[in-house]
C-alpha cells in the first residue's frame, strides 16, 4: 500500500475508535477564528493528539483538535487549528486532514484564513470570498506516486472553487448586510512575510490577497472531488501597503475584530448549502 494512504487509513481508524459522527460539511478555521467552534452543538471533540500519525498543529491561535457537531440541521467537522507547511511538515501531511475529513464523509469544504490584502481598495477587517488560487510557490500535496483511492493522476484545477456555493455565500452575505469582496488568493510557503517586491509580483500575477495556508488544501479537496468554497479574512495590508512592520499578533487581533461578522456568515451559508 502506498505509505502516504497508509497512514490516512490509520488515522481513519484511529479518530473512527473515538467517534462515528458522519459530517457533511468540513470547516476549517483560519488564524484568529478559532472562536466559532463554540458557537456549535458540539457532539464531541477528538484532539489531533489522539489520532495516530496526525501532525499537530504548532501556529499561534490554532487550539489543534476536531470539533464535531451541528451549525443548524447540518452536521459539520471543525478544523479548529489547520498545519502549515512552514511548520516544517511534509505536505502530504499538511493536507492528511482535509483527507480525513473527506474520508469521515464530508462533502464539502468551507476554507477560511487570514491574509494580507493586495488589492487597492482592500483593508483590514474585510471579508473575501475565495474565487480562484495561485499556488505555484508550494509543492502540489499531489506530487509523487499517485493514490488511485483518491482522485486521478491529474486532476482538473478548471473550477476549484464551486461557483454554486459562491451563488450562496454572496446571497448569504448580501442578507446579513456584509459587503463581500471576491478575488484571488496566492499561498506563499511562510513562516516570513512577503517581501514588498514579492508582493507587487504577486499583484502582477493577478493574487488580490496572500497566505500561507488554503490553497493546497483546496488542492487536495478537489483531487478527492469534494465541492469547496473560501472566505478569505484581510487581517492586514501586504508588505510595502501596510505602513507598519507586520505580526502574528496583528492577524490574531483582526480576526477577532470580525468574528462576528465571519460567524454569522459561516452559519448562515453553511445551513444553506
Amino acid at each position: 500500500m502506498n505509505p502516504v494512504y497508509e497512514k490516512l487509513n490509520k488515522a481513519y481508524e484511529s479518530i473512527r475508535s473515538q467517534t462515528d459522527f458522519e459530517p457533511e460539511i468540513a470547516l476549517v478555521l483560519g488564524s484568529g477564528l478559532g472562536d466559532y467552534a463554540d458557537s456549535m452543538k458540539v457532539e464531541s471533540y477528538v484532539d489531533y493528539k489522539d489520532i495516530e500519525g496526525f501532525p499537530v498543529s504548532t501556529a499561534p491561535g490554532h487550539v489543534g483538535r476536531f470539533v464535531f457537531g451541528y451549525v443548524g440541521h447540518k452536521k459539520v467537522v471543525c478544523m479548529q487549528g489547520r498545519v502549515h507547511y512552514y511548520e516544517g511538515y511534509e505536505m502530504e501531511d499538511v493536507v492528511l486532514p482535509i483527507r480525513l475529513m473527506k474520508m469521515l464523509g464530508a462533502k464539502i469544504l468551507f476554507l477560511t484564513n487570514a491574509s494580507g490584502g493586495i488589492k487597492t481598495g482592500f483593508k483590514a477587517g474585510d471579508l473575501m470570498m475565495i474565487t480562484d488560487q495561485i499556488s505555484f510557490f508550494v509543492p502540489s500535496p499531489v506530487r509523487g506516486e499517485n493514490i488511485k483511492e483518491l482522485g486521478v493522476r491529474f486532476p482538473d484545477m478548471s473550477h476549484i472553487y464551486d461557483e454554486e456555493l459562491q451563488v450562496v455565500l454572496r446571497k448569504c452575505a448580501s442578507d446579513l448586510n456584509i459587503n463581500l469582496k471576491e478575488g484571488v488568493y496566492v499561498q506563499t510557503k511562510g513562516p516570513n512575510y512577503e517581501s514588498p517586491a514579492e508582493v507587487n509580483l504577486c499583484r502582477m500575477l493577478g493574487a488580490d490577497a496572500v497566505g500561507m495556508s488554503t490553497a493546497c488544501e483546496a488542492i487536495a479537496a478537489n483531487h478527492m472531488g469534494m465541492q469547496i468554497c473560501g472566505v478569505s479574512c484581510i487581517s492586514n495590508l501586504a508588505a510595502g501597503i501596510s505602513p507598519t512592520p507586520l505580526s502574528e499578533e496583528e492577524v490574531i487581533e483582526a480576526g477577532k475584530a470580525v468574528s462576528k461578522k465571519f460567524s454569522a456568515l459561516v452559519t448562515e451559508a453553511i445551513q444553506k448549502f
